[in-house]
């Protein structure tokens, strides 16, 4: 069977044990998940948590139907018609040319956020697939970290 790759968006009860409870699904079933990201609700008492995974067709059916049972599990939202944005932050040395730098992030939907003496920290948010061809752009640069965040999606 060949795996596909699914955003799953969660809407819980904001407490403690539930993202133990949610990745405790995945690894009980031998999946890995790409990217989690949990972040609460404005003004309510809910979490969002959203998660990227590969898997069969079948097995993310079933773990689709095992976070709707579990508690306090409020919606679970899953279709193709998701917008997803990813963000990544990446520091270079200052020698690099902090011009071209800025006009790499403002090419992916960021730009220079940070400027230090000896450091540029540049932060770009956009789609999961432009921010790996972010990453691979930056490659001249010389980066000497990159740090990136996980996805987060809403309904069309």
């Amino acid at each position: 069977m060949e795996n596909v790759r699914r955003v799953i968006s969660v809407l819980v009860e904001n407490e403690s044990s539930v993202l133990s409870r949610i990745s405790g699904l995945f690894a009980g079933r031998g999946y890995n998940i790409e990217t989690l990201t949990v972040a609460p609700v404005p003004h309510s008492n809910l979490s969002n948590i959203t998660i990227v995974t590969k898997g069969s067709a079948r097995v993310l059916e079933q773990i689709t139907k095992q976070l709707h049972k579990l508690v306090p599990v409020y919606k679970v939202i899953e279709h193709n018609e998701m917008i997803e944005k990813e963000m990544v932050l990446i520091k270079f040395p200052i020698e690099q040319n902090l011009a071209d730098i800025q006009v790499l992030c403002g090419a992916y939907n960021g730009g220079i956020v940070n400027v230090g003496n000896d450091i540029i920290i540049g932060m770009v948010a956009d789609e999961p697939c432009r921010i790996a061809h972010f990453i691979e752009a930056t490659k001249r640069y010389n980066p000497i970290e990159i740090i990136r965040g996980g996805v987060v999606a809403i309904e069309r």
